[in-house]
């Protein structure tokens, strides 16, 4: 009976393995389908990439009479730069799209690899504008989005608000935008990816205990970017009822 059980439990396993990557390989198509319709340069990027790699591969391979043998190394070659290269053209496509929409930087956030602790909208007004923190072995940093006249003084108020708390942690500001001291988001993530490493695994969990107790201030931000054609006074109507 139990061996019966644990065929059957295999089974289902390999069916749930198999619908799992058949649902990837269908988002990863439709998002092919996507950028192909808005980035021209895409196939031929792709494409190109194939042939040059391969090229020089089985040029490689011709000065030691092995080039139709590292042929086929050449294409798998070509073929992984392609995926790469059609990889960072959607990401490119997609912040491209969010970037100067409220609740961007709070979206490119959640979506970062790795040991770090996002807590959105710590801070907000009804002008939309969002200090977002987030935990890691830097310390603590402070995201601000939005207007830049009103998001320094939301950062400073709430960093003000955390420095009782958290002692000697550092705790580093970043303001979300385009104009000079500010940070594209698309390169937000990388920003703090390079911040010097302060705290170890567990001093961010315990920082993250101690900060647990602040809560929010303000108003509540939707989740991820809002998109351009939304009526922003129905928006700011929604937050102030929250």
């Amino acid at each position: 009976m139990a061996g019966k059980q644990d065929k059957e439990a295999a089974k289902q396993a390999k069916r749930d393995k198999r619908a799992a990557g058949k649902a990837r390989r269908g988002q990863i198509f439709e998002a092919f389908k996507m950028q192909r319709k808005e980035d021209k340069a895409l196939i031929p990027w792709m494409l190109g990439s194939v042939i040059v790699v391969a090229g020089v591969v089985f040029g490689v391979g011709f000065f030691f009479n092995a080039q139709w043998i590292l042929l086929p190394l050449g294409i798998v070659l070509g073929v992984l730069l392609a995926v790469i290269i059609f990889g960072r053209r959607v990401q490119k496509t997609v912040y491209s799209k969010a970037d100067g929409q409220p609740g961007a930087a709070g979206w490119a956030l959640d979506n970062m690899r790795g040991n770090w602790r996002v807590t959105q909208t710590v801070a907000a007004t009804t002008q939309l504008d969002a200090v977002h923190r987030v935990l890691g072995a830097p310390g603590v940093i402070l995201v601000g989005e939005g207007a830049p006249h009103r998001v320094k003084n939301l950062v400073a108020q709430e960093k003000k608000r955390i420095a009782r708390l958290v002692g000697d942690t550092p705790i580093y500001e970043v303001i979300i935008g385009n104009d000079e001291g500010q940070t594209p988001l698309r390169r937000l993530q990388p920003q703090l990816v390079k911040l010097p490493r302060n705290l170890k695994p567990p001093q961010v969990a315990a920082l993250e205990a101690k900060l647990a107790a602040l809560g929010n201030r303000g108003a509540a931000m939707p989740k991820g970017p809002i998109p351009q054609g939304a009526k922003m006074r129905n928006v700011q109507r929604t937050i102030r009822r929250r």
